[in-house]
């Protein structure tokens, strides 16, 4: 089983240097190759689809290395070569999805916009005492020591990373599934946006809750100083907005852009401001992420045999105006992923109920549907003198749900 693991780092000020130099590669080579693929996509257009359609990724290291790199690039002899290699794999990879209509169109990446990041050649990284060493970059400190692995085995995709605090080095690596032994039990988990989760366990008929964090008060503390925060920052673009000009866009409706009395990267006020922005949206995912492994580490320690949960369509709820910011915040999807990935790690069975199963209409107790519910009734209600809170009443039928079971609305 493969899994994935983000390790700090505690670079040197040289190091950062070399780290700064080397985003910056990876980010001009995927823009490099983006550049090429469109004049000749371009070409090939204006011949009437006849000709050459696209450059291949290999044809173009070739231009950078026997062409740029000698000559008018001579910078990219201080990075890894790899850094470079694996960026141009990456925009050929997003090209060739959009040919094949399976992803928009690959854009530019930006300075200002796009996280830092390149690539680490996996095979000359190495675990060391205290840190790794990598190509290029050397010997680099880390907060906590990497994972060991077994012989002639290597830690698989590293990429280093900046989230506007610190650098991190992102991996993947195999490990064994553990054999442990489970409970038995059967565990249902009904997501929502009230509570992050219901759950019940069939074995010793108890329910807990898990809360929704952004309903805690640091979470609504943050997200208040981030709207003024915003706010602040709006005012000062408006502040610096001489007039609007007039543009036209190629099978698009006119539009209009600003002309700011100064250029925005001269004006340092607002770049403080932006970057506060950004460190409060990094600190509330952190503190949704963090919720999230505990929620789901801590059901999996139970070591069930099964755990259920339901079907959701998520693209559906995201159109609903009312639900849409309060299910994104709730990253149910997220859940959903962690939970599967932990399981397998110790056998433990996920199942999902079909997508019809009416886990929220169905008494729990007789077994009765009431298709009159509504999202809006939080209380479960039924002729056998039942009444119970909604979500703990699916969790129950999640937790006995059987593929049988299935009764379409």
């Amino acid at each position: 089983m493969i899994v994935g693991k983000k390790v700090r780092l505690h670079p040197t000020p040289e190091q950062e240097i070399l780290f700064w130099k080397s985003a910056g590669t990876s980010r001009w080579a995927y823009n490099y190759f983006l550049g090429r693929q469109e004049e000749v996509y371009q070409e090939y257009l204006a011949n009437g689809q006849k000709g050459r359609r696209g450059i291949s990724e290999g044809t173009v290291r070739k231009e950078i290395n026997r062409v740029l790199k000698p000559t008018t690039h001579t910078w990219l002899k201080d990075i890894g070569s790899n850094v470079m290699k694996q960026a141009v794999k990456t925009a050929d990879k997003a090209w060739k999805k959009y040919l094949k209509g399976l992803a928009w169109k690959p854009k530019f990446k930006s300075k200002k916009t796009t996280k830092p990041s390149f690539y680490v050649n996996y095979e000359s990284l190495s675990r060391k005492n205290g840190g790794f060493h990598g190509e290029k970059i050397g010997f680099v400190r880390t907060a906590e020591p990497l994972p060991k692995l077994a012989k002639k085995k290597h830690y698989l995709n590293p990429w280093v990373s900046f989230d506007g605090k610190y650098w991190y080095l992102g991996f993947s690596y195999e490990v064994e599934e553990h054999k442990e032994a489970l409970t038995g039990d059967h565990i249902g988990i009904d997501l929502g946006v009230k509570s992050l989760a219901v759950l019940y366990s069939v074995d010793t008929g108890k329910s807990r809750v898990v809360k929704n964090i952004n309903k805690s008060r640091e979470v609504l503390r943050l997200e208040k100083k981030l709207k003024r925060a915003e706010r602040k920052r709006t005012r000062q673009l408006s502040s610096n907005i001489l007039r609007y000009e007039s543009i036209q866009r190629e099978g698009k409706r006119p539009g209009h852009k600003p002309v700011w009395k100064r250029p925005i990267s001269e004006c340092k006020n607002q770049e403080r401001q932006r970057h506060k922005i950004k460190l409060l949206y990094r600190k509330l995912k952190n503190i949704r992420s963090n919720h999230l492994h505990q929620a789901t580490t801590a059901i999996v320690k139970t070591k069930p045999s099964r755990v259920v949960l339901e079907t959701l369509n998520i693209q559906w709820m995201l159109k609903n105006k009312h639900l849409a910011k309060a299910v994104s915040k709730a990253k149910l999807y997220e859940f959903r992923r962690q939970i599967e990935y932990k399981c397998q790690r110790y056998g433990i069975e996920v199942v999902f109920a079909d997508k019809f199963f009416p886990s929220s209409k169905r008494c729990s107790s007789c077994g009765r549907i009431h298709h009159e519910l509504t999202l809006s009734d939080r209380v479960f209600s039924c002729s056998c003198g039942l009444h119970i809170d909604r979500d703990l009443n699916a969790a129950i039928n999640l937790a006995h749900y059987t593929p049988s079971k299935v009764a379409h609305d």
